[in-house]
């Protein structure tokens, strides 16, 4: 098992990665005011978040905000992220500056 998944009764949590460039902080304040219902809706969660994150090893350039989301599963994640019903709140995000979400698991 992945150190990134746990089990959670007889499921395994997924988790998801987002890393951000801030742009536009009025859409990232508008994505924050919907972003939880988005997530609710297909039973994922913010698990942590931070504005000033810390690369411990390697190159990558640490993003102006980044976050770990769970999820039940990946069909739930995925179900998510294509989620008609929530493109505009994806917008959101994305038009906020740079975004990227990396499913683990």
């Amino acid at each position: 098992m992945c150190s990134l998944q746990r089990n959670i009764g007889n499921r395994i949590m997924v988790y998801a990665t987002l890393y951000m460039t801030i742009d536009t902080p009025e859409k990232l304040a508008a994505y924050r005011e919907k972003a939880a219902d988005a997530l609710t809706k297909h039973g994922g969660t913010l698990v942590a978040a931070g504005r000033e994150p810390l690369s411990l090893e390697g190159s990558l350039t640490a993003p102006d905000l980044a976050g770990v989301l769970s999820f039940p599963d990946r069909d739930a994640a995925l179900a998510w992220i294509n989620d008609p019903e929530l493109q505009s709140v994806h917008a959101l995000r994305r038009g906020a500056g740079d975004s990227s979400i990396i499913l683990v698991g």
